[in-house]
């Protein structure tokens, strides 16, 4: 069983990602800046049988990051996977975005991942061997209105671990890096997040549970191949930003802003883009009702074999077919 710290561990995509994690026997180091909420998680997880080390810690201090790294290792062993995960974000349009706002969101969301994968590399390259998992976004690939701080600070993250790929390459190393791009998910953010919008903050339907992209980062783990694309939408929204961005520039301008807000009018309260709120947020936001619990494309996706030769005897038979077609 490996070693595995989460980053962003006590809400969403993070704390299902500790409980998948935790139900196949792996250790779990958890960084948080939220005390409520890792006293949660590890009792949670604990309950569940395994080791579990909960480190408050601001992700956006890369020596905070480097102290929970070691403090980890110390009571755990060596880091086999690291998944970066922390964010923040806020929703507004960019010019109602306070410096201190855009520049906080970045820090967290960018440099977290930053000072997550020195953290790691610095563990992982002497024993030759480790696995990043960067929690990555559809919007890495393509920016969307009212959130330019999260969108330029994934793909900033993109950029980041592609030199790091080849350095990685460079000197013939056995750590790898993958990355789990995802969907819109049903996760507390939309909840604790900033928001200057005149109306409640949701994702872009469709939606998926945060289980979805937890049985993915697991799964990246055990395989990671260059980056993950879970569910349709995030291979529409790829491929659409690669062959057709003045279209969909377009498109995000006439449905971007009422995509990303409900009907209820915004509601007052305290946010975590500065400091944890204290409560215990779990896995799931507000929409239930509408997440889906299953990607039929990313279970798909864990079969690229079977499917690949699936496709090459497929295009086989057809081309069989049509050349006995031509010969009548």
């Amino acid at each position: 069983m490996a070693v595995v710290v989460v980053t962003g561990a006590t809400s969403g995509v993070g704390r299902a990602t500790c409980r998948a994690f935790a139900r196949r026997g792996d250790s779990i180091g958890l960084l948080a800046r939220g005390r409520t909420a890792l006293e949660a998680t590890r009792v949670e997880l604990e309950q569940l049988g395994v080791e579990v080390v909960a480190v408050p810690t601001d992700v956006a201090d890369a020596a905070e990051v480097e102290a929970a790294a070691d403090q980890i290792e110390e009571a755990l062993g060596p880091i086999g996977v690291w998944v970066s995960n922390a964010m923040a974000t806020v929703f507004a349009e960019f010019l109602d975005v306070e410096p201190d706002e855009f520049r906080r969101a970045t820090e967290v969301t960018y440099l977290g991942s930053v000072w997550g994968t020195r953290a790691a590399l610095r563990r992982m390259v002497p024993r030759d061997q480790g696995t990043i998992v960067q929690v990555g976004s559809a919007l890495a690939h393509r920016g969307i209105p009212l959130q330019a701080a999260y969108c330029g600070a994934k793909h900033a993250t993109q950029g980041f671990l592609d030199s790091v790929r080849s350095e990685l390459a460079h000197h013939g190393s056995n750590v790898r890096v993958t990355i789990v791009t995802l969907p819109a998910i049903n996760t507390p953010q939309f909840d604790h997040g900033r928001t200057k919008m005149p109306r409640r903050s949701r994702p872009v339907a469709p939606v998926y549970q945060p289980e979805v992209a937890a049985r993915a980062i697991v799964t990246a783990a055990d395989d990671p191949r260059r980056e993950w694309w879970i569910g349709a939408p995030v291979a529409a929204t790829v491929l659409g930003s690669r062959f057709a961005n003045g279209l969909v520039d377009r498109y995000l301008a006439r449905t971007g802003f009422d995509a990303q807000q409900t009907e209820e009018e915004r509601p007052s309260g305290a946010d975590n883009l500065f400091e944890p709120v204290d409560r215990d947020p779990g896995a799931h936001g507000r929409f239930d009702d509408e997440s889906l619990r299953s990607s039929p494309y990313a279970a798909a996706s864990r079969h690229r074999l079977v499917l690949g030769t699936a496709l090459v005897a497929a295009l086989a038979v057809r081309r069989a077919l049509q050349t006995t077609a031509r010969k009548r």
